[in-house]
């Protein structure tokens, strides 16, 4: 972008709004608009990564150790047989190991990360209630002096 270009949108700008504070935030309610804004994940949905990530290690684990291993066997025996095949098929089923263990401990990630992040979120949710309880009471205090 070019300097000239910079001045022309800030000039732009400059006429759409005249000298006021804007705050950035979402817009209250927008009688039926739709939902924008921030994201918004519920329990729910959270709950069902959660599982699918869970269903996903428990059925790749079972799955992918059942090829490891046929993949291995397969391997040792055209090995003894003399095929070169042999050793190419032992470094796949290798490699098929490490990149399976990435993938069970990417799913685990997730799970520990959504149950770090519930738990993060109740104590915020907690700390947030005790902060607005303390401020209410306050604000009462304030309203029953005021009337005295």
């Amino acid at each position: 972008m070019a300097w000239d270009e910079w001045e022309q949108l800030k000039a732009a700008a400059a006429e759409r709004h005249s000298t006021r504070m804007q705050l950035n935030q979402y817009p209250g309610d927008r009688g039926g608009e739709g939902t924008q804004g921030d994201l918004e994940v519920g329990h729910k949905d959270l709950e069902a990564v959660g599982k699918a990530a869970h269903e996903l290690f428990d059925d790749f684990t079972r799955y992918s150790d059942h090829a490891r291993a046929a993949s291995e066997v397969a391997a040792s025996g055209l090995k003894s047989e003399g095929f070169d095949l042999g050793a190419a098929l032992a470094h796949v089923a290798e490699r098929w190991g490490e990149q399976a263990k990435t993938l069970l401990d990417a799913c685990a990630h997730i799970s520990n990360h959504l149950r770090f992040t519930k738990n993060q979120h109740d104590a915020d949710e907690s700390y947030i209630a005790g902060v607005v309880s303390s401020i209410t009471a306050l604000d009462a205090g304030f309203d029953d002096r005021k009337d005295h």
